[in-house]
């Protein structure tokens, strides 16, 4: 899904999927918001571009909380194509004044964006613990060692952390062991970047609940929604998963959106004119 200057940007498909656009503005600025949804780069380029040539916009940044391809941070072997590099490449193409993202999978991804923000991601996570634990009793757990050293630099609170039992032959988690106290009863917050099909989730959570957790949360900044398909969804383990507005787009009355926070020009931008609503092609 594509936002300028507040406006959502209208995408119709012709019979053959390619898209059909329209877009209009006479503002000499433009912020594109960018909920990242599969095949969608070519219309980010198509806009931009539009932006600038036919609207003649001059300055244009990109707000895009989740980075595609940031799980392709690193090749193993020449066939690997190292897509991450390659989508860099293309947002550098479009010499966006300001790229801003949320909470970025791989520090990678971070050094091959030109002009990168990344946004904080402080207040969510410490609105959540307070909403939900109690320091006496309570602890966050980070599911591996970089969650770990992710979030304890910006979140000071008892926790334990996880370390994966991974088969390498095809990724797949098959346990892990957990380092740190986890009193009995305790009410735990698991904390991670990026869910898929909440594999390493349901492991944490089932190790939790044999050392005695009461109840479990998860909050995770990126959301996909494969995580329906997953496991971990119907198995009562998970009292509640939150998320913020980034890649997830489904309902679930497990999943709760929190947190979102616009880039800082959406409050002083100014709006463009809402864009004609596309002619359906009669061919």
């Amino acid at each position: 899904m594509f936002i300028i200057n507040n406006i959502p940007v209208q995408v119709e498909r012709f019979p053959d999927g390619t898209p059909r656009i329209n877009i209009s503005t006479s503002d000499a600025r433009a912020v594109i918001e960018w909920f990242y949804e599969k095949d969608e780069e070519m219309i980010l380029f198509m806009i931009t571009n539009h932006l600038r040539e036919q609207c003649g916009v001059v300055d244009i940044s990109l707000y895009m909380p989740y980075i595609p391809h940031a799980r392709m941070d690193r090749v193993k072997k020449v066939s690997e194509v190292f897509t991450l590099k390659h989508f860099c490449a293309f947002i550098n193409s479009m010499s966006f004044s300001k790229v801003t993202v949320r909470d970025a999978h791989s520090s990678v991804s971070l050094a091959m964006i030109n002009n990168v923000v990344q946004e904080p991601i402080t207040e969510p996570i410490v609105k959540l613990v307070k909403k939900l634990l109690n320091p006496k009793t309570d602890i966050v757990f980070y599911p591996d060692e970089g969650s770990c050293k992710r979030y304890t630099e910006i979140l000071k609170f008892p926790y334990a952390f996880g370390i994966k039992n991974r088969n390498w032959e095809d990724g797949s988690i098959m346990g892990l062991d957990i380092h740190g106290d986890v009193p009995k009863g305790a009410n735990v917050l698991i904390i991670d970047d990026i869910s898929s099909y909440g594999g390493t989730f349901l492991n944490s959570a089932k190790k939790l609940k044999k050392l005695g957790a009461g109840s479990i949360y998860l909050y995770v900044t990126h959301c996909e929604n494969a995580i329906l398909d997953g496991q971990l969804i119907g198995r009562n383990l998970l009292e509640k998963i939150y998320t913020t507005k980034s890649i997830f787009t489904q309902t679930h009355e497990l999943i709760e959106v929190i947190g979102e926070a616009p880039p800082a020009e959406k409050e002083t931008a100014k709006p463009t004119r809402r864009p004609p609503k596309p002619i359906k092609s009669e061919e």
